[in-house]
């Protein structure tokens, strides 16, 4: 889908509910953001979630905490389509993210085939190597300033195929008390980083709240090729809300 310059749709699971990864897929999802970092989840519910993924043709995109090179490698061994590493500030943290998602010659990932992606040694070998190396997606969270200072540099290592912009974050560091997406500074830091990562034929993940079509277009015009529309949270939450709303009036 990105490849051929088209918008690849997704959502974010945070309940971690494998049932809701294959729904996604179902309901025509292409990709779903599983979220690893402000979850505390340390069992193998992730590695059910990734199958779920397979049946429900959706590609899971795991965001795990920074700084673990040995969680990257063992994400992409149980499935997952791809990583996304929060907080990335310069370009030699997403060149060590790169080297530890990648099998030489372009990173230093330790080979194993015994795994889930490999078919548990069914797969192996270089053709498996090359798929892992050419398909896995690399992203990186752009949230703060600095990072946008660097934009460029950020975007222009090899390897890397994604960013996500993670405006609440951004808003609150640039001294918003809450978040503030809409606010110009934060859209110029999205329009930003847009423009960096065509540059660079790189592409923009980010978020979209209510209402969905037209936050979903905005973003879309604005150049991001990766929708992810809401979490399972706040979309069951703001449906909840509604209809018991709606019961009560009448």
């Amino acid at each position: 889908i990105l490849k051929e310059g088209k918008v690849a749709f997704g959502t974010c699971i945070c309940s971690f509910s494998p049932n809701l990864v294959e729904l996604a897929g179902y309901c025509g999802f292409d990709f779903c953001r599983i979220d690893n970092e402000h979850a505390w989840r340390q069992d193998n519910m992730l590695e059910h979630m990734m199958r779920a993924g397979v049946i429900g043709d959706i590609v899971p995109l795991v965001r795990i905490d920074k700084d673990n090179p040995y969680l990257i490698r063992k994400v992409l061994e149980i499935g997952a389509g791809g990583i996304i590493i929060p907080d990335i500030e310069n370009s030699e943290e997403v060149k060590r993210i790169v080297n530890a998602a990648k099998f030489p010659p372009y990173g230093i990932r330790g080979y194993s085939s015994l795994c889930f992606s490999g078919g548990y040694g069914t797969k192996g070998g270089k053709d498996w190597i090359k798929w892992s190396n050419e398909e896995t997606l690399v992203g990186v969270m752009i949230e703060d300033p600095e990072a946008v200072e660097n934009i460029n540099s950020i975007m222009s290592v090899e390897g890397l195929d994604f960013v996500l912009f993670g405006p609440s974050d951004y808003s609150i560091s640039i001294g918003f008390p809450a978040p503030k997406k809409n606010d110009p500074k934060v859209q110029d830091a999205i329009k930003r980083t847009i423009e960096s990562a065509n540059k660079h034929r790189k592409y923009v993940m980010i978020g979209v709240g209510s209402p969905w079509d037209e936050e979903a277009k905005k973003y879309i015009n604005l150049g991001c090729k990766m929708i992810e529309i809401g979490h399972d949270y706040s979309v069951l939450g703001q449906i909840w809300r509604k209809i018991l709303k709606e019961i009560k009036e009448k």
